[in-house]
């Protein structure tokens, strides 16, 4: 049961005068009113039945604190009881008691959602907007990696252990042993991972068999049992487990294998983060498995930003934001991109061809110019349509040139054929070689330093649970916790500013 309390200051409450008006928590307590976390959560409590419940203020406070100190449950509820900074910002009386640790725990995995953190995000950013602490109208988006709080195992070790747990349930539920097993294979012995696959996965259908066959031969329900051999079924049956891209884990079957580079892969989870540039207050978080396509969420996240308060007229990104669909997105507020363009979409090479956009005619290195245009529209190995133009350059001119064998081959004259989107991503290639472009994309780096700091100073480097839910609150605590530190500095910055001329020069001195 929720209950609405009106807060009466103790004697004892006097101890928080000893607190410097610019620590950070006393800080972040005069820019930001928490009072909306309660209204928030209202719904999930029952209002008239049930033992009072902690406020979900004080909860989520001291999850905010846990994640601004990178502390554990057991010890952010020890430090709150000792710290006055901490017992202030929680908003408790000094010889209040706290909850048990257990409490909190049950309060982020049963209370908070994801989107309720989402909801908590935008309407921090947006008091900020009020209070004009965020005044910049231009966004950064990344996206870096969590690593599973587990290690990625192989299909054929994947296999063994399902087959054991299948086994360790099934006695367990009728207290007896499976008899008549087939010997577990040495797969570590097969030096090709292909037979040997194929070996394990043949030994776990031979277990679930056995296993089905006794079932139905008990008076038990064997509901865990059941259930273990369906999740086994499902993995096995998914085409993309035995080529080692789809579950690696049993204890965290969402995470996925991702890639850092060509050459460096990971295991786990990815983050993506939208923040300002000059500020560097973080307004959208989403989270997805290791596998995940940088940008896939950039329209919820703009919508996110945009429902803060937040104006956006500059949008910055790296290449991996180069893509047609996004660039749209980003067109439709009328903002500016400030992404490199991508090899991967846009492959002309400009020291052999440029572009007349007036004429709509491509030049080659010798000076042949096109003549023709057609469309062509094709279906590609992976059945979606290809389509493009294909330019001629004059045959004329061809003939004579001294490049033609090279060039042309086997027609008389030479063509290019280029992308739907190929003129429009050569006029944005043109622009990034500008030196308005070059000093204005220096903003984007701001991000990077954005991820260090999560990942070096508030745990986001490894996950702390298990699945994506947990992973996904985890990422956006901690984006709460580094908007914090930001809104403090801004803060006292702007008291600073507003100090007369002579004390600022006796505080710089």
């Amino acid at each position: 049961m929720l209950r609405q309390e009106q807060k009466q200051m103790s004697l004892y409450s006097i101890l928080y005068n000893k607190i410097s008006e610019n620590h950070i928590l006393k800080k972040i307590n005069s820019v930001v009113d928490f009072s909306f976390i309660n209204n928030l959560l209202e719904d999930s409590y029952c209002k008239n039945f049930g033992r009072p419940a902690k406020e979900p203020e004080m909860m989520c406070k001291l999850l905010f604190l846990q994640h601004l100190y990178n502390l554990s449950d057991e010890r952010v509820i020890e430090e709150s009881g000792l710290n006055l900074a901490y017992m202030y910002f929680v908003g408790i009386n000094p010889e209040e008691e706290l909850p048990d640790k257990s409490l909190l725990s049950k309060f982020r995995t049963q209370r908070l959602e994801e989107t309720t953190l989402d909801e908590i995000i935008t309407e921090i950013v947006r008091q900020c907007v009020d209070k004009e602490i965020i005044k910049c109208t231009s966004i950064s988006d990344d996206a870096t990696h969590i690593e599973a709080n587990t290690i990625k195992k192989t299909p054929e070790r994947l296999m063994k252990h399902l087959a054991r747990k299948i086994i360790k349930e099934y006695e367990k539920e009728n207290n007896k042993n499976l008899e008549e097993l087939p010997e577990e294979p040495k797969y570590k012995e097969i030096e090709d991972h292909t037979e040997a696959k194929i070996l394990m996965k043949d030994y776990l259908e031979t277990v679930i068999n056995k296993v089905e066959i006794n079932i139905e031969n008990n008076s038990n329900d064997n509901i865990k049992t059941k259930e273990t051999i369906e999740k086994a079924k499902e993995i096995i049956a998914d085409p993309k487990f035995l080529n080692q891209k789809g579950v690696r884990s049993i204890i965290d079957e969402d995470a996925r294998v991702g890639h850092k580079s060509k050459t460096q892969n990971f295991f786990g989870y990815k983050t993506e983060f939208m923040m300002t540039t000059e500020e560097r207050i973080i307004t959208a978080v989403k989270v997805a498995d290791g596998a995940y396509v940088d940008g896939t969420y950039t329209k919820e996240m703009i919508k996110q930003t945009l429902k803060s308060g937040v104006k956006i007229e500059e949008f910055y990104a790296d290449k991996a934001y180069f893509r047609k669909p996004i660039l749209d997105i980003i067109e439709e507020i009328n903002a500016k991109a400030y992404i490199p363009v991508s090899e991967s979409v846009y492959r002309i090479d400009e020291s052999k061809y440029t572009y007349n956009k007036d004429s709509d005619e491509w030049q080659c290195s010798q000076g042949n110019i096109t003549d023709k245009k057609k469309y062509y529209k094709n279906k590609g190995k992976d059945r979606a349509d290809k389509e493009g133009y294909k330019y001629y350059f004059k045959l004329e001119q061809c003939k004579k040139c001294p490049k033609h064998d090279e060039c042309t081959k086997k027609s008389a004259r030479k063509m290019l054929q280029i992308g739907s989107n190929t003129t429009e991503f050569y006029e944005i290639s043109q622009y990034q070689k500008t030196e308005e472009y070059l000093e204005k994309y220096k903003k984007r780096s701001s991000i990077e330093w954005k991820n260090a700091e999560l990942k070096r100073f508030h745990g986001l480097s490894r996950a702390r649970g298990y699945g994506l839910l947990s992973v996904s609150t985890q990422s956006k605590l901690a984006a709460i916790a580094v908007n914090f530190k930001r809104i403090a500095a801004i803060a006292i910055l702007l008291n600073f500013v507003k100090l007369p001329l002579k004390l600022q020069l006796l505080i710089n001195f």
